[in-house]
């Protein structure tokens, strides 16, 4: 990023980007981006969608003709890479094919991606989806039940998703939550997601205030983030599909949120929305609003997840039920369903049969009297029929066949009433409905491999991070005793500079205390000569008073003259300039008087000067030379401490080392352990699916021998019967 470590960095401006990007190909040098048209406003420059942290773009790549979303980032985020590379290692290890739906957009963070300036910074390029915010399509869509409705499952299940893969997106809101044309859902702004690798950092953003509980703190980091804001906008969904007038009772134009504000969850008692809700006849919506409103003032990670407090939602409803288990109550908060869900849980699947319970008959067997009758009319009206053929007699409308279609009939109708096609049909509905109850064995079968294959990539790639890992600590060690022993030479020379340094210092004091003397004796000799005493040419008594009366006494009390012209008398003056370089005017000394002062005074001062001393005692020579010696030897000192402090440096690299691979090795061996447990699961699945496949074989097989079975049931057995018993 180009600053140092906790230092933070100054970001552009919003504006500043887009005047950069009106030259992507200067500012930009990867290739998606390098040459891309932004999308322009109307004076001609880059639109952007700006935020808190950051203004987004849209760029078209002039090289494949893609759109992206480009995120230019406007403030500092605390381990910014750090936590977009946790953050798309965790989303890319993402199956689609187990995902609800394709929520999860696809982004790449580019440090020091763009030019803006003399500087670089980072972006975030991401995948440009055309849909509507949630707020948006509710506005077109609301008094569609359905629809809505739909939406509250498809929303319920990408928060499952999340809850499963221990995700949370930190800000679900209803401008991060995008409707696509296909009516489902896309999450965009992955700022402050929460993925296990970034437990134990903190959070970057508190998420929008009318989606998120009262008790949501700084500190509030981790996979229960996304708990209070799905139930409110689960809730929203729920009420509007079930009253679509709440939305336009509730919500308003372009408002900030769905039904419900920030004020309805601090003040419950107050909240008018929140009552009308409460107070709703429909038992969904006042549910759900009495849930909401437990859990506001509930801290995160006690709240129940909006995943496994709401029954899963299928596509197909399947057509067979069975025995509900009787109610039961938990209490919101505790992980498990309210009041008012209890009892919508879908009932346990029964384990399926062993085998096939019942065997069909494979003929009819036993005449009925009704088998009897049916059997002497087919003669008779067979006969009846060829005499009115025979005698010529005039047929009925329905023609000559009468007799045999109500022999045919009722043959039918006794064919019906037998007591095996009844028990014919039973079987094969039985058996069709145990071979539904099971899972395919050939989808069970492709689900197990791919299981596997993941599993043996996942395997593949620890057991070659684990070596890559050690080396990369064993690089990192001797980079460290590199780095120590850099400093500890850098140190030691500027020491060793200081210390050469020091007999050029050791003159420098010494003729800076031999001035300092000589100064202190020539102001002292001029101090002692007073005016009064003896005075200059042409300076009185009474001048040497006034003088003194201005404190100038000696010569050591002023340091010159300065002439000024006096404008009154057309004449030229003198003021005396004194040792602190203030000027005074003393009556009666004119120029010619200051002239006789100055010279007075520069006599003295060369005479004085002629008299210093030339050279420091012994005692003051010795004295400025034990404080060098002092100082060699603190340079000294320090210059051992470097040693010190260059292995203790060393020792704690000796330590990481060691505690790194103590903590690869612990950590190879759980993921051992685990790999080990999921090879057996692996194994306990494999035996599951040969019995599960070699039942469903067997079913399969009695559902063709019953179906040969009913086939031999057929009319034309039926008849044969009649007549041959069998």
């Amino acid at each position: 990023m180009g600053s140092p470590t906790g230092q933070q960095r100054q970001f552009p401006s919003g504006a500043a980007y887009a005047e950069a990007l009106q030259h992507t190909q200067l500012c930009f040098e990867h290739p998606e981006l390098k040459g891309a048209r932004p999308e322009l406003t109307k004076l001609g420059l880059p639109r952007a969608i700006s935020g808190a942290f950051a203004s987004v773009f849209s760029l078209t790549s002039a090289a494949s003709g893609r759109r992206y979303a480009v995120k230019c980032f406007t403030r500092h985020v605390p381990d910014q890479e750090l936590r977009y590379q946790a953050i798309s290692s965790r989303l890319a290890q993402l199956d689609p094919a187990e995902l609800s739906q394709p929520w999860n957009l696809g982004f790449e963070y580019l440090p020091d991606a763009i030019g803006v300036g003399q500087e670089r910074y980072p972006v975030l390029k991401m995948e440009w989806i055309e849909a509507v915010t949630l707020s948006s399509w509710l506005d077109d869509n609301h008094t569609d039940r359905f629809a809505v409705e739909r939406l509250a499952a498809r929303f319920e299940a990408l928060t499952r998703d999340l809850s499963e893969h221990e995700i949370a997106h930190g800000d679900l809101q209803h401008g991060n939550l995008l409707v696509a044309s296909d009516d489902t859902l896309r999450l965009v702004d992955y700022d402050g997601m929460y993925v296990p690798a970034l437990a134990g950092l903190g959070g970057t953003e508190r998420g929008h205030r009318n989606y998120q509980s009262p008790m949501r703190g700084n500190d509030d980091f981790g996979a229960a983030l996304d708990r209070f804001s799905a139930w409110v906008i689960f809730m929203s969904l729920k009420a509007t599909a079930a009253d679509p007038a709440l939305w336009h009772r509730l919500h308003e134009p372009s408002g900030e949120f769905l039904l419900l504000t920030e004020e309805d969850f601090k003040s419950p008692g107050g909240s008018t929305g929140l009552r009308t809700l409460l107070a709703h006849p429909d038992p969904t919506v006042s549910g759900l609003a009495d849930q909401v409103r437990s859990l506001a003032f509930q801290p995160l990670d006690v709240l129940p997840p909006l995943a496994h407090a709401i029954p899963k939602q299928r596509a197909a409803a399947t057509t067979t039920t069975s025995a509900s288990a009787p109610p039961t109550t938990t209490a919101p908060g505790m992980g498990g369903l309210p009041d008012w869900m209890t009892g919508h849980v879908s009932p346990q699947a029964a384990p399926p049969p062993a085998g096939p319970a019942a065997t069909s008959p494979d003929g009819f067997h036993t005449r009925t009297p009704l088998d009897v009758v049916a059997a002497v009319l087919w003669p008779l009206l067979s006969a009846a029929t060829a005499l009115m053929i025979v005698a010529g007699f005039p047929t009925p409308l329905i023609g000559s066949g009468a007799p045999v279609i109500v022999a045919a009939v009722i043959t039918a109708f006794a064919r019906s009433r037998r007591a095996e096609r009844a028990r014919s049909r039973a079987v094969l509905a039985g058996l069709t409905d145990e071979l539904a109850r099971l899972d395919d064995p050939v989808k069970g079968a492709a689900k197990l491999r791919k299981d596997k294959e993941k599993f043996d990539a996942a395997e593949a790639k620890r057991t070659t991070a684990y070596p890559q890992a050690q080396v990369r600590l064993t690089a990192q060690y001797h980079a460290a005793l590199k780095e120590a022993e850099k400093r500890k030479v850098r140190k030691q020379r500027d020491i060793d500079k200081k210390i050469d340094g020091l007999s050029e210092e050791l003159r420098r004091a010494l003729a800076k205390a031999l001035a300092d003397k000589q100064t202190a004796y020539v102001r002292d000799q001029l101090g002692r000569r007073l005016i009064v005493q003896s005075p200059p040419h042409g300076i009185g008594p009474k001048l040497a008073a006034r003088l003194a009366a201005a404190g100038i006494r000696s010569a050591a009390d002023f340091k010159g003259y300065r002439s000024v012209q006096n404008n009154a008398y057309n004449s030229t003056g003198a003021v005396l300039v004194l040792t602190s370089g203030r000027t005074i005017n003393v009556q009666g000394i004119g120029e010619a008087k200051a002239i006789a002062l100055e010279v007075w005074r520069k006599d003295l001062f060369a005479s004085a000067v002629a008299r210093q001393p030339s050279a420091l005692s012994a005692a003051e020579r010795q004295q400025i030379e034990q404080g060098i010696t002092h100082r060699r030897a603190q340079l000294t000192v320090q210059r051992k401490a470097v040693d010190s402090e260059i292995e203790a440096s060393r020792e704690q690299a000796r330590k990481h080392l060691e505690d790194g691979q103590e903590r690869l090795a612990r950590e190879n061996t759980l993921a051992g352990d685990r790999a080990r447990q999921q090879r057996q699961e692996f194994g306990r699945r494999t035996v599951a699916l040969q019995q599960n496949s070699a039942l469903h074989g067997r079913l399969s097989a009695a559902m063709e021998a019953a179906e040969l079975r009913h086939r031999r049931l057929s009319y034309v057995s039926y008849v044969r019967f009649l007549y041959i018993g069998r």
